[in-house]
């Protein structure tokens, strides 16, 4: 990890460049003060993980700018020197809050053991901070769920690229789990105990996102009143996922193109060039090939962000996954509403079975916390379930990544269309499979025979015929 600079605080110009000299021949970052009070003013506009004061300053003494400075910015290590070292000094300046006292002379290698034992705390502070933050939010593979074909080749994906440090992008509808597949690769990866960082493109405005994104300096622009760290430093040495990386404008595309190079970058309104090591994951919704083409995205970014590509499949295209996920999102919900809700009736589940699902896995969810708020049977009933005619219209809307002609042969193609048509006939339908077999030309049995040949669920189906004897009747 990184380490902030560290400021010197001395009203001897000598001694302070004698004091950089010897900490930058180590690799910190040094700032320099001439006076407790311009060390103050710098306390409030950058980080920094210690101080290191002259006892006898012009102006503010060394005592009385430890107790300011431990006020402005309670627990930063503060290191005491002094040519006029006493017992009764030192007391005193571990009394004002300093973290430890040298006399002059001192050798270089005292000096540096304090300052190394600085460093450490504020690694092992950073550390822990980051734990905290990510405590119960780590995202495991099993929250992945379903058993269909094509999910567990994404399980089997994520596994296999996970340990690498390789670029992801992630392109795929909204709602269908583009930020699970990010977190598990975290977790998976060998950066798992680092920090995961997450940025949504789309929901900082654009004049924002380059400054959240690589920090920006003081002064840089109106109401920038201290240097501030960017997402890529926080995620120094772990993981950044850029959500809806679509909507990022192509100026800062290019700087984004620059960064991936080799991890350097500019804080907003700054000249120092800064490196750091982070793995990048990004994801959009967008037809990334649309907007390639319409100039809207770059196909150089493109193909530096697309190393290794995941393409999670919507909901309407893995069938048999909608009882795993709605009895999930049941039990889930169950618990944390107090209701004693078992299971989902098999009329409801044909209902969910045969909607489109354009929210994808986001809008199952959402109906199954309806139904668990507004059902008060053991099981939830068709009834709780909306009329998704709304919904329904939406599904004209829906943008699907292109399937280049290699990943899909005429049969894969034949059977994706056969799906589609019955799923719509159902839905038109209301979940009669006697209107849909009639609207398709085909038999009940026939129907039911193509239905669980491509996973669509015949399982809890009613068919009128069979079961007017028992009153019941399908959706």
């Amino acid at each position: 990890m990184k380490l902030p600079p560290l400021l010197v605080v001395d009203d001897e110009k000598n001694m302070r460049l004698s004091l950089q000299t010897v900490l930058e021949g180590e690799d910190y970052q040094v700032r320099l003060a001439e006076s407790a009070e311009n060390a103050l003013k710098m306390l409030q506009q950058e980080e920094f993980f210690m101080v290191i004061t002259d006892a006898r300053l012009g102006g503010m003494s060394g005592y009385e700018f430890l107790r300011a400075a431990g006020e402005k910015r309670p627990g930063l290590p503060i290191l005491m020197i002094t040519a006029y070292a006493t017992p009764k000094l030192a007391v005193e300046a571990i009394k004002a809050g300093a973290i430890d006292y040298l006399a002059k002379p001192f050798e270089p290698d005292e000096l540096l053991h304090a300052v190394g034992r600085c460093g450490e705390r504020h690694r092992l502070l950073a550390e822990n901070a980051a734990l905290k933050a990510r405590a119960g939010d780590g995202i495991r593979l099993e929250q992945i769920i379903g058993e269909s074909p094509k999910i567990r080749e994404l399980r089997q994906l994520i596994q296999t690229v996970a340990p690498t440090d390789a670029t992801v992008l992630i392109l795929g509808e909204s709602g269908t789990g583009k930020e699970l597949i990010a977190g598990a690769i975290h977790s998976l990866s060998r950066r798992a105990n680092a920090t995961y960082v997450r940025l949504n493109c789309a929901a900082i405005p654009e004049t924002l996102l380059e400054s959240e994104l690589f920090g920006y300096e003081r002064g840089a622009f109106t109401g920038a009143h201290r240097t501030k760290r960017g997402y890529v430093e926080e995620a120094d040495g772990g993981t950044l996922f850029l959500d809806e990386i679509g909507d990022m404008s192509r100026p800062l595309q290019a700087k984004l193109l620059r960064f991936l190079e080799d991890g350097s970058f500019t804080r907003v309104g700054g000249t120092q060039e800064m490196k750091v090591n982070v793995r990048l994951i990004a994801a959009t919704n967008r037809n990334i090939v649309d907007a390639i083409k319409k100039g809207e995205f770059r196909e150089d970014l493109f193909h530096r962000l697309n190393v290794m590509q995941f393409r999670p499949p919507p909901l309407r295209e893995r069938g048999q996954d909608i009882p795993l996920l709605a009895r999930h999102f049941l039990k889930g919900f169950a618990a944390k509403l107090g209701r004693s809700l078992k299971d989902i009736s098999p009329l409801a589940l044909q209902a969910l079975q045969a909607h489109v699902w354009p929210g994808n896995i986001r809008e199952l969810r959402n109906v199954i916390e309806r139904a668990v708020i507004l059902e008060v049977a053991e099981e939830v009933q068709p009834s709780s379930l909306p009329d998704f005619e709304v919904e329904s219209r939406l599904r004209e809307g829906i943008q699907v990544p292109p399937t280049h002609p290699r990943d899909e042969n005429l049969t894969d193609a034949l059977l994706r269309f056969e799906k589609e048509m019955i799923l719509r006939a159902l839905e038109a339908s209301e979940g009669s499979l006697g209107k849909a077999a009639a609207a398709l030309g085909l038999s009940r049995h026939a129907l039911r025979y193509r239905m669980g040949r491509l996973s669509l669920g015949v399982d809890g189906a009613v068919d009128e015929d069979t079961d007017a004897g028992t009153g019941s009747a399908a959706r």
